[in-house]
């Protein structure tokens, strides 16, 4: 089999407490969702509780899909799948940043549109702000 055409796939979670979303500032310098590369055997639940707790030190559950989309980063010249989760926080405790990030921040939500990050995540931090918000019905 050949990889010929085949995407990475790296699996983020959307963490969002008391209006503000849980962030990453990577080395390309934009801020990014937490999560990272679905490892074999792994499910993009449990890739994405993972990735979080390595990066952040929070405990999460893992809620819906918000989205997928191909990102094409230009300085390592490759694209990776990116699939989004909604996901629920499981502590009080403030994020503790990893080796892998460069700065760790909860920001408001509605500051987020000002930020340097890919307009999908945008994208991903509205949806899951407005379903959290939204009655079931």
């Amino acid at each position: 089999m050949t990889t010929t055409g085949m995407y990475p796939v790296s699996i983020k979670g959307v963490v969002i407490r008391d209006g503000a979303v849980l962030l990453l500032r990577n080395d390309r310098e934009e801020w990014e969702l937490p999560g990272g590369r679905l490892e074999l055997g792994e499910t993009p639940e449990e890739c994405v509780t993972r990735e979080i707790i390595e990066e952040t030190s929070w405990p999460v559950r893992t809620g819906p899909i918000l989205d997928a989309w191909p990102y094409h980063i230009t300085v390592a010249r490759k694209t990776v799948l990116i699939v989004t989760y909604g996901c629920y926080p499981d502590t009080e405790a403030e994020p503790v940043l990893s080796h892998e990030h460069a700065e760790i921040a909860l920001v408001p939500v509605d500051a987020v549109e000002a930020l340097r990050m890919p307009e999908g995540y945008k994208r991903s931090i509205a949806t899951w702000s407005a379903r959290r918000h939204t009655p079931a019905a």
